[in-house]
């Protein structure tokens, strides 16, 4: 099984990329969202609600990491400045590669506006409800770039299987096509 980390910063396009990747590779996405909307409702933004999120993932994980999958995209807002986010993504690497599985590490970045632009879309709006108040979700995502680190500086990732994309002028299919050719990922269609 492939294991691929898609991370970068708010609204910079991991879901939807994740979307194409599913779309055309056959892998199963299980964006970051989908616990956190899960646990919102009862808990809030919460460490109860962060912890839970992490328990629930780190369970699946477990189970995603022996199962028949063929891949898995999984997307993440890693802040590197963050002890726990390097923890955490180094216990769910484990759990993948102990069990003989490839992991894949897929780094976007985008100019600030166009994430901004992108955090509004319908699409993202769709698929997670706690987007849905844009000027709170737009405060916090510039409020975000005063304490966090949310893309690594270079040299700082040092895996073989890492790319780095800039998407801000890209359309999200350039972007998994991208990613597919560089880890030779086979389309879902070809036989």
């Amino acid at each position: 099984m492939k294991f691929i980390i898609l991370f970068g910063p708010q609204a910079v396009g991991k879901m939807t990329i994740g979307q194409e990747l599913e779309k055309s590779t056959g892998f199963k996405l299980f964006h970051n969202h989908m616990t956190i909307e899960l646990l919102h409702p009862f808990f809030g933004f919460s460490k109860e609600m962060f912890q839970l999120s992490d328990l629930i993932r780190t369970e699946m994980f477990k189970t995603l990491a022996v199962s028949e999958a063929k891949g898995i995209v999984f997307t993440y807002v890693w802040a590197f400045n963050m002890k726990e986010d390097w923890d955490f993504v180094q216990r769910v690497c484990e759990i993948f590669e102990s069990a003989g599985n490839e992991v894949y590490f897929v780094e976007l970045e985008a100019e600030l506006e166009t994430r901004v632009q992108r955090n509004k879309e319908a699409s993202r709006l769709e698929q997670k409800p706690t987007k849905r108040n844009v000027a709170e979700s737009e405060r916090e995502l510039r409020a975000s770039m005063e304490t966090l680190r949310l893309n690594s500086v270079e040299g700082e990732i040092e895996r073989e299987n890492y790319i780095r994309i800039d998407n801000t002028d890209l359309e999200p299919d350039e972007v998994a096509k991208l990613i597919r050719e560089r880890f030779c990922f086979e389309r879902s269609d070809d036989k």
